[in-house]
């Protein structure tokens, strides 16, 4: 489980692009739940039943090869009807591994998305929804133990036809006089000891054959390869000044027209450029490129002169930082989440971050400070808390390059006041590349790459921009950069070099 663990968390955003969280989980937990249940209760039987079948059948040649022999013949007897259920058997369970994965599936949407559940009074539609997955999930269930019903007593039946076979050809040697009664006695009683381990055997042989179904899945997993992996000549990234460049990067998601045409352009070191654009312009997926989550399908992007490509992706993280719209935080204490992008941080510099990112008063009026567990997902704090906390964590990281992807965008006015503060502090010196709809925002940047159709049609700053009364003027008119009215004295200047 851990292995599967480790290779999943390291497959790419277009592996997880395409699945269900409910599924991965499914695999995660029942696939392997299913493989353990066989490897710590099977084996030691197996081995018993192995030893007693080997040395039974040892025995028995010594008695009498020619009875042994004809045992032997009518095995493939029983060979043939195990494999014929075995195929049976192993389908249904792959059914009913993927059935139970669509079940938690269904839970897992459920709870993460129970606010919408209950606005939209869909109850009964989620009841009914879950009561079918679980019907056709129970279904399949009786389908496979029907079938077990049916496996043993075929094969005792088949065992039995062996019998009378081993009966009929001793009871011709009696006759003949090439053997005793007695030693026919002798030779059916031990070989009905072995009827036992014989039926053992089959209804092993039924588990490994379910549990083929649940390996099956598994390891299509663990055989998923690595779409973003070091090269062989990748080194780590030395300490960089911060520049970055595209260039002609064209992109396109998996089964979807290109989503990037030949774009170009460049950061200076400490820069701050903003990406706007309308939806599906590109905005988020120069970001995704930049962050390696993906490689382009042509073109380079570099980092002080580096293709990407040539870095070690772990070293090219480490000089990263992402402060996303929607923050995700963990389990566990406000520190731990704060310390996340750099666990070995003293106290003492953790609070200096969260000075800095406008969160030290809030999380000191906590109960318990910074040792406050969250709920999931940070759920008991607001928006701009939690906000602020990335802040914090990205501070206390300590990055060359920072990535802004529409942070301030679903804050109220005030909490949108103290994240700028604080985003502000962490933009300093800092190379900087936002994705941004509020006009406060858009503001700061030193330049404005405006995209449209996966290619930039504009740059420049904002005055510049709407006086070329092109489509940053446009989307200015339009309101699809938010908060148009005339900015604040205090946020209308761009930030220092």
């Amino acid at each position: 489980r851990t292995h599967v663990f480790s290779h999943l968390h390291r497959l790419s955003l277009n592996f997880f692009a395409k699945r269900r969280t409910g599924e991965l989980i499914s695999r995660l937990m029942n696939d392997v739940g299913v493989i353990q249940n066989l490897l710590t209760e099977t084996p030691m039987d197996a081995l018993k039943h192995l030893v007693t079948i080997i040395g039974g059948v040892g025995f028995l040649l010594v008695m009498n090869w020619r009875l042994c022999v004809l045992i032997l013949i009518l095995l493939p007897l029983l060979a043939v009807v195990a494999r014929m259920f075995g195929r049976r058997l192993k389908a249904l369970s792959m059914q009913i591994q993927d059935q139970t994965a669509h079940v938690t599936t269904l839970i897992e949407e459920v709870v993460s998305g129970i606010r919408v559940v209950k606005s939209f009074v869909q109850g009964k539609r989620e009841d009914a929804r879950f009561r079918s997955a679980v019907e056709t999930l129970l279904a399949t269930t009786m389908k496979r133990t029907a079938v077990l019903a049916v496996f043993v007593p075929v094969i005792t039946f088949c065992t039995f036809v062996m019998a009378i076979g081993v009966l009929w050809y001793g009871g011709k040697q009696v006759i003949e006089g090439q053997l005793s009664p007695g030693e026919l006695f002798a030779f059916v009683l031990f070989a009905g000891i072995l009827i036992g381990p014989f039926g053992s055997a089959a209804r092993m042989f039924s588990q490994v054959k379910e549990v083929q179904g649940a390996m099956t899945r598994v390891f299509e997993l663990l055989d998923t390869p690595l779409e973003i992996h070091d090269s062989p000549m990748a080194k780590a990234l030395t300490p960089i000044h911060g520049k970055v460049e595209f260039d002609c990067v064209q992109f396109g998601y998996e089964g979807r027209s290109p989503v990037l045409d030949a774009v170009s352009f460049s950061i200076q070191a400490g820069e701050c450029v903003a990406l706007v654009g309308p939806t599906g312009a590109g905005k988020t997926t120069i970001v995704n490129l930049l962050h390696r989550f993906y490689d382009p399908t042509a073109g380079r992007v570099l980092i002080d002169g580096h293709d990407l490509k040539s870095i070690q992706v772990e070293s090219l993280y480490q000089q990263l930082a992402l402060v996303p719209q929607e923050t995700l935080l963990f389990g566990g204490t406000i520190a731990d989440n704060i310390r996340y992008g750099r666990a070995d941080a003293s106290e003492s510099d953790m609070i200096e971050a969260s000075r800095r990112a406008n969160a030290h008063e809030f999380i000191q009026s906590l109960p318990d400070g910074y040792d406050t567990i969250l709920g999931e997902k940070g759920i008991n704090l607001s928006g701009g808390q939690r906000q602020r906390i990335a802040i914090a964590r990205a501070l206390l990281k300590d990055p060359r390059i920072l990535i802004l992807d529409e942070a301030t965008s679903a804050l109220d006015s005030q909490s949108e006041s103290l994240v700028q503060a604080a985003l502000t502090e962490l933009m300093k010196g800092r190379t900087t590349l936002m994705i941004a709809h509020r006009f406060s925002s858009i503001q700061r940047a030193h330049r404005i790459l405006v995209l449209h159709k996966g290619t930039i049609v504009e740059e420049g700053q904002h005055e510049e921009l709407l006086a070329k009364r092109g489509l940053y003027h446009h989307l200015y008119t339009l309101r699809e950069v938010e908060g148009i009215t005339e900015p604040r004295e205090d946020s209308a200047q761009p930030l220092s070099q």
